[in-house]
């Protein structure tokens, strides 16, 4: 190898006389003494003490700043105070010569390399390059490699064709903002970069492609969160003919646990089958569709029992209840959770519990004592439990309760068993739903989708046979761990459904045709039916690394407000630029 007969992390304690040449940073010096003073050599592999003796070598070590590239040749020996902490721990390096390759020329760091986690977002952003070369920050990324290629191998050995899609592509309605590419040779026309390959892939399905998929970029124009990088992601997408849910099923399940279990913080991975939950019952019995099911807490329906005990913020509404047994924790804690409830959920949560003596005190107590026998029953109360409420109307009341049961959850000992990926299906979502800006009917999710019962179930909806907003569709979301991993669907492969699903939400067939010209057209020249899901890989890589923020598992992020602080992207862009892509701005006044 060039610059080195090993790396930082190979040599051991049979290498011990061995005349050797290594290349990496100059992490650290240590000075003993006039003579004498240890140097920390660090590459991609490991790390390497390296000890100088002698006056000549101590000048020269004494030059060099930290994080200098440098090569040392020298000999090894055995340490006499051995580090049993690095596999290199066992022996040192005597150098006789060291070379400088790239000189650092700044006396002073942003951070310490080895620190770098505890430095400002934006100053890591800026200097990622240097904060990748702490090994605590890299091994994310060297987990990200090891995943995507094992994800790619199992794919591959499920007779699926790795196919990549264009980045270049028409704007088309996917539910979020299209960055767009002016055409130069085009004026007044744009290119949108893919939301998702969402068309190409079916439209490869029409090919005759069978099974099909790629680690896929898609780019978005949102807000980030701390599961959602903003600009662009990465997700496993596949597809596959003449397939149900249930065939994407069986590959998910056989493909996704071996390499949590492989590669995860945790060792444990939930295994086929799936546990299988419909939509309308995750909002009921979690509070959620993407429920956390290491948590044994569930959201039970009071609004009967308690909506008339004269509390006032429960008059009139639903009200939900999470009951949380063997409870121990002080007021403080509840305080502080119920506060957490409010700023996540935007909607305050109450409580009561009853002692050891099982009497019902603190929070609205008093307002549940007339019915103190009936909440009793109808909770199954026992002495030290807690019973945390939401209220308000249906949709308020439901997302609450599921920030409770997250938040008690994960605060209260004994209620969640952390040490394991949990994964399950949400099915039976609904196809439409009534639009809170428009108040019309409006697709719940993707318009892809197959209606459930199919064609026969719209001419109904049409008919007024049945309430629109009963038909299901035949999706399904995959849930790990409280995280939504991706959403796929039976697609709607069938000209007719589609142009009848569409009707249902006010939009003809010309709209269709226009708002998807080559999806209609390449169905009516004969489409299987087929199926496909997408997992994000992002946030599978932020699961298995355990990070909290999925900026962490990426190699060059984009700060919260979509921005490359290290590349300064976005940026301005000469007159002459503007000029060929026949565009002008303007200034907005805010």
């Amino acid at each position: 190898m060039q610059n080195r007969t090993h790396t930082c992390g190979e040599l051991r304690i049979g290498d011990v006389g061995k005349r050797v040449q290594l290349s990496g940073w100059m992490e650290n010096m240590r000075e003993v003494g006039a003579n004498l003073g240890f140097m920390i050599l660090r590459d991609f592999y490991g790390t390497t003490q390296v000890v100088v003796e002698t006056e000549d070598m101590m000048q020269i070590a004494k030059g060099i700043t930290k994080e200098s590239t440098i090569t040392v040749f020298g000999t090894v020996r055995e340490r006499s105070s051995k580090n049993n902490k690095i596999p290199t721990g066992e022996i040192e390096v005597v150098p006789e010569k060291i070379e400088v390759l790239g000189k650092c020329r700044y006396n002073e760091l942003p951070f310490e390399i080895n620190r770098s986690r505890e430095a400002d977002e934006i100053t890591r952003l800026k200097y990622r390059y240097l904060d990748l070369r702490n090994p605590e920050v890299k091994k994310n990324i060297i987990l990200r490699s090891k995943v995507i290629a094992a994800l790619r191998k199992a794919m591959i050995d499920h007779d699926f064709m790795e196919i990549t899609t264009p980045i270049l592509t028409a704007s088309s309605p996917e539910g979020a903002r299209d960055y767009l590419v002016p055409a130069r040779k085009h004026p007044g026309k744009f290119y949108a970069l893919p939301q998702a390959p969402q068309q190409f892939k079916q439209l490869l399905m029409t090919s005759g492609i069978d099974r099909y998929f790629q680690i896929a970029p898609c780019f978005r124009d949102e807000d980030a969160r701390g599961d959602r990088s903003p600009g662009e992601f990465y997700q496993l997408d596949m597809e596959m003919s003449f397939a149900s849910k249930e065939d994407v099923f069986e590959i998910c399940e056989d493909v996704l646990p071996p390499i949590f279990a492989e590669y995860g913080t945790y060792n444990t991975a939930s295994k086929a089958p799936f546990k299988r939950i419909p939509f309308a019952e995750a909002m009921e019995t979690y509070g959620t569709d993407k429920p956390d099911l290491r948590i044994d807490l569930t959201v039970q329906d009071v609004s009967e029992l308690l909506s008339d005990c004269g509390f006032e913020p429960f008059a009139g509404n639903v009200v939900k209840a999470v009951v949380i047994t063997d409870f121990h924790e002080s007021r403080k804690m509840i305080d502080k959770a119920c506060a957490d409830v409010e700023v996540q959920a935007g909607n305050k949560a109450y409580w009561f519990r009853m002692d050891e003596n099982k009497e019902i005190v603190g929070g609205i107590a008093k307002f549940v004592q007339d019915k103190k026998d009936s909440v009793i029953s109808a909770l199954g109360l026992s002495e030290n439990t807690l019973v945390v409420l939401s209220a308000g109307d249906k949709g308020a009341a439901q997302k609450t309760s599921g920030v409770i049961v997250k938040t008690f959850g994960a605060a209260v000992p004994g209620h969640m068993d952390k040490e394991k990926y949990e994964f399950c299906w949400i099915v039976d979502f609904p196809m439409y739903e009534i639009g809170e800006e428009s108040g019309e009917l409006e697709f719940c999710h993707n318009p892809f989708s197959m209606p459930t019962g199919g064609l026969d179930v719209l001419l109904k909806a049409e008919k007024g046979e049945i309430d629109p907003l009963t038909i299901m569709a035949d999706q399904y979301d995959l849930v790990c761990n409280g995280i939504e991993l991706s959403s796929g669907a039976v697609r709607n492969h069938d000209p007719e459904i589609m142009v009848k699903a569409f009707e249902m939400v006010r939009l003809g067939e010309e709209d269709v045709k226009k708002k998807f010209p080559a999806m209609y057209n390449a169905f009516c020249y004969g489409a299987p039916p087929h199926a496909g899901i997408a997992p994000g890989v992002d946030r599978m890589i932020m699961l298995l690394s355990g990070e909290e923020t999925i900026r962490e598992i990426i190699p060059f992020p984009m700060n919260k407000n979509a921005q490359d602080v290290m590349m300064d992207a976005p940026g301005y862009v000469t007159d002459k630029q503007l000029q060929e892509l026949h565009i002008k701005t303007v200034d907005v006044i805010e």
